[in-house]
């Protein structure tokens, strides 16, 4: 993925999403016709997995710290899984106030709840929240970008212990496709001088998701 700076808010963004960590002072196809399984969906997965990796490396976009990147031979993925790819509706939630979500830091982000994302995953019904930055709704490139914050029984073991993000674009209907095959971690998980937002207690999943980027590991 294609990375800038936003000097202002001194936040990490790219071309086709923003990410959500900030570094420190210290240091017109209708979704519902889109196929949920199919070989696009596996292509566009592997995609967004070679642009993440090509990001990793790149010493200009890169979070991890010179020493790592040294030895990066790429992040450590879950198996590609459609069946953690669902359809889901989006519930907008108007008339939201900003508040500030703590992050791994003494700083708060400040943040509008945009709506909600209702979905089946392995027979469940489930549901997260999803937030618009008040900072970037001026900027036309950022202006529908959505942010989703969200832990799950993986956290700590499996993947970073703080949580996964996964970044959207404000659909023109009421129906999004959620796929944790996206999920990517906060760049805290792989150097101490970002400061990354921490999910709300809403947005806990009461299930593994075994999709998405891995716990990073260093290279010997």
């Amino acid at each position: 993925m294609r990375y800038l700076f936003l000097l202002v808010t001194v936040l990490i963004a790219c071309s086709n999403g923003k990410k959500y960590h900030d570094v420190t002072e210290n240091a017109e196809t209708s979704i519902a016709n889109q196929a949920v399984d199919s070989l696009d969906t596996v292509s566009e997965i592997k995609l967004f997995q070679k642009e993440l990796n090509a990001e990793y490396a790149d010493s200009e976009k890169s979070p991890l710290k010179p020493e790592d990147r040294k030895n990066f031979n790429g992040l450590d993925f879950f198996p590609i899984d459609t069946t953690y790819r669902v359809l889901a509706k989006f519930v907008r939630t108007p008339n939201e106030t900003p508040f500030g979500m703590p992050t791994s830091t003494e700083r708060m982000s400040v943040e509008v709840k945009y709506g909600e994302l209702h979905f089946v995953l392995g027979g469940k019904e489930m549901k997260l929240s999803i937030y618009q930055s008040p900072g970037l709704v001026n900027i036309p490139e950022f202006r529908d970008y959505l942010f989703l914050p969200f832990t799950d029984e993986t956290n700590g073991s499996e993947t970073y212990g703080g949580g996964r993000y996964i970044d959207f674009r404000i659909p023109k209907g009421d129906e999004m496709i959620l796929d944790f095959n996206k999920a990517y971690n906060p760049y805290c998980a792989y150097n101490e001088k970002y400061s990354c937002p921490i999910p709300p207690a809403e947005n806990r999943l009461d299930v593994p998701i075994k999709a998405g980027v891995r716990k990073f590991k260093k290279e010997e």
